[in-house]
C-alpha cells in the first residue's frame, strides 16, 4: 500500500528563533496527521531541527546533497554525512537545482545513486516549464527525466524512493495544476513505471508540488495518483502547513 506523504521544502528560509517558533506549533499539531510528514530545512539548521524533533514521528531530511564522500568540494555538503543528523530522504533534482545551479539529468542520476548508497530515500523532482507545456511536450520531458535516471540504476532501485511531479510553472507564482491536470501526469507516471515492473509502480508515492496551499490541497490529495505533496512556500506558515498535513484526515 502506499504511503501518503507531505514534505516540506523550506528552501533558504530560516533563523533559529523562527524555525523553533515553527516546529512548536508544528509539533503541538500534527501527532493526529493522516499522512508522513518530512522537514527539508537548509543544511545549517539540520542540527537543530534534528534535536527539536526527537521523541516525535516527523521525519527529517535534505535539500541537496553532493555524490562524493569527501574531497575538495568547498561549500557542498557529502551524502555521507547526512545519516549523522538523522537524515532519512534527501531532494533530488528540484526545478531550481536545474534551472540555476544547471544540473544536468546525468548528475541527477548520480546524485540519485548516492543517496541510495548512503541509506537515504531520494526524492525524484520532475517536471516541465510553461513553454514545454505549451508546446505539448510535458510527458516528453517528465519521462525524459525519470529515463535518465532508470538508465543509471535500473527499476529496482524505485522501491525505496518517492516521485515528486512539479510543474516549474507553478513553482513560487501562485498559479497551480488544476487536480486533473496534476491527477493526469501522476498518472503518465505511474503507468510508465509500470511498463517496468507493476509492483514497484503501484507501491511508489509519488508527490505533487506547485503552489500546494491549505485550499487546494485536499481536492489534490483525493486524486487516485496523488499521494501527497512537496510543500514550499506555505511550509514555512505553521497554520497552513497543518491545514495542509491534516487534509488526508
Amino acid at each position: 500500500m502506499r504511503k501518503n506523504l507531505v514534505a516540506a521544502n523550506w528552501k533558504m528560509h530560516g533563523s533559529k528563533a523562527g524555525i523553533n517558533r515553527l516546529l512548536t506549533a508544528i509539533k503541538a499539531e500534527l501527532p493526529s496527521a493522516g499522512c508522513e510528514v518530512l522537514l527539508c530545512p537548509p543544511a545549517v539548521y539540520l542540527e537543530q531541527v534534528q534535536k527539536e524533533l526527537q521523541g516525535t514521528q516527523i521525519a527529517l531530511g535534505a535539500q541537496n546533497a553532493y555524490p562524493g564522500d569527501e574531497g575538495a568540494f568547498t561549500g557542498e555538503v557529502a551524502f555521507a554525512m547526512l545519516p549523522e543528523f538523522d537524515c532519512s530522504h534527501v531532494i533530488i533534482g528540484h526545478s531550481e537545482r536545474r534551472e540555476i545551479f544547471a544540473e544536468s539529468d546525468e548528475f541527477i542520476a548520480q546524485k540519485f545513486a548516492a543517496a541510495q548508497e548512503h541509506g537515504l530515500t531520494p526524492i525524484l523532482c520532475i517536471g516541465e516549464s510553461q513553454t514545454e507545456r505549451e508546446n505539448a511536450e510535458t510527458e516528453k520531458v517528465v519521462l525524459g527525466q525519470l529515463q535518465a535516471v532508470l538508465d543509471k540504476v535500473g527499476i529496482a532501485a524505485f522501491a525505496d524512493a518517492v516521485i515528486a511531479y512539479e510543474p516549474i510553472w507553478a513553482i513560487g507564482t501562485g498559479l497551480t495544476a488544476s487536480p486533473q491536470q496534476a491527477q493526469e501526469v501522476h498518472a503518465v507516471i505511474r503507468d510508465f513505471l509500470s511498463g517496468q515492473d507493476q509492483n514497484i509502480a503501484e507501491g511508489i508515492t509519488i508527490l505533487y508540488g506547485g503552489s500546494v496551499k491549505g485550499a487546494n490541497a485536499s481536492e489534490l490529495f483525493q486524486q487516485p495518483d496523488i499521494d501527497g505533496g512537496l510543500v514550499g512556500g506555505a511550509s514555512l506558515k505553521a497554520e497552513e502547513f497543518i491545514t495542509i498535513c491534516k487534509s488526508f484526515n
